[in-house]
């Protein structure tokens, strides 16, 4: 039987690191404001030159030598981004030039905003179990500044840019052991970007909008729930798990599901002080985080968990 494993991590923040004292000068919050309601200290800013595939390819490279493979080893690119390069080629396309890869194998995007990561890995999965990749790189990056209107102190203090790469690989033995995925439309005007390109001119509001204490409950409620249903459909408890790797939106988000799946801080992996929301990036940059500084070792079981707008959110678990 085919499964698939994780043999690389990599990760990749822009120099610029924009701080809560720095946002005090131009925005009306304060330091104690924001680490009072979201654990942000500070976030990075990707340079006026920078663009998603440029961080994308940094990470990769990254995940790439952890891995221990070429490039043209790669059969698959997925990158999930709510951020593109361009309205098309897709920015997996781009990555795949920058790498150097020829041998014609497949590149997409993914776009389920926060929850892109997951979405990303768990299609991976699929695409090895049914033997149509071998290896794969998935990808999480993000330019999310892009998107702030920086007088809404409720979202511009949130978010940040970065990436996150995996190299996936066919198996013998189990990583991936269980996953599960969600949506639901109905609630799309919680978080959302209004805003569209039509004959050259945006249209609509082209920042990101948020209903804060409505986006708060819906997601600790979801998240605790799938990951109820990836251990119901693994076989497992919450007790199997050594280490929760959230995506970082908010220390209560995390705080509060990691608690209603009754696991303790000291086994959840936390970065959203040091990175903000760096949407479907922030699963993959405190991955390895979490890989590079020893706390995730062989033998280990790491859930996934995520949610974004749409709504998406899902969770995926697997033996490291």
């Amino acid at each position: 039987m085919i499964y698939s494993k994780i043999t690389g991590t990599g990760s990749y923040l822009p120099s610029k690191a924009l701080t809560n004292f720095d946002l005090e000068k131009f925005v009306d919050t304060t330091n104690d404001w924001i680490v009072s309601r979201s654990g942000i200290h500070e976030r990075h800013i990707a340079a006026d030159d920078e663009m998603t595939s440029d961080l994308a390819l940094h990470a990769s490279r990254r995940a790439i030598e952890a891995a221990g493979i070429n490039a043209e080893d790669i059969d698959l690119i997925i990158v999930a981004t709510t951020s593109p390069d361009k309205i098309f080629p897709s920015t997996a396309c781009i990555l795949q030039g920058k790498l150097g890869i020829v041998n014609g194998g497949a590149a997409f995007d993914m776009q389920a905003v926060c929850g892109g990561f997951v979405y990303a890995l768990n299609t991976a999965d699929l695409y090895i179990r049914g033997g149509q990749a071998k290896t794969v790189l998935v990808v999480g990056a993000e330019i999310m500044t892009r998107m702030l209107d920086w007088t809404d102190r409720a979202t511009c203090v949130l978010f940040g840019d970065g990436a996150g790469a995996v190299i996936l690989q066919a198996s013998e033995t189990p990583g991936i052991l269980a996953a599960k995925l969600h949506s639901d439309g109905r609630h799309q005007a919680l978080l959302m970007v209004d805003g569209f390109v039509s004959k050259g001119v945006i249209q609509g509001d082209p920042y990101i909008r948020m209903e804060g204490a409505a986006v708060f409950k819906f997601a600790v409620t979801m998240l605790a729930r799938v990951v109820d249903e990836v251990l119901a459909d693994a076989g497992l408890t919450g007790a199997d798990i050594d280490w929760m790797v959230p995506h970082q939106a908010n220390i209560r988000i995390i705080e509060a599901t990691a608690k209603k799946s009754g696991l303790g801080m000291e086994h959840v992996v936390v970065t959203v002080e040091n990175h903000g929301n760096t949407s479907s990036a922030s699963i993959p940059l405190a991955l390895d985080a979490a890989v590079r500084d020893g706390r995730i070792q062989s033998g280990h079981k790491v859930m996934l968990e995520a949610i974004g707008g749409g709504f998406t959110w899902g969770a995926l678990l697997l033996e490291w």
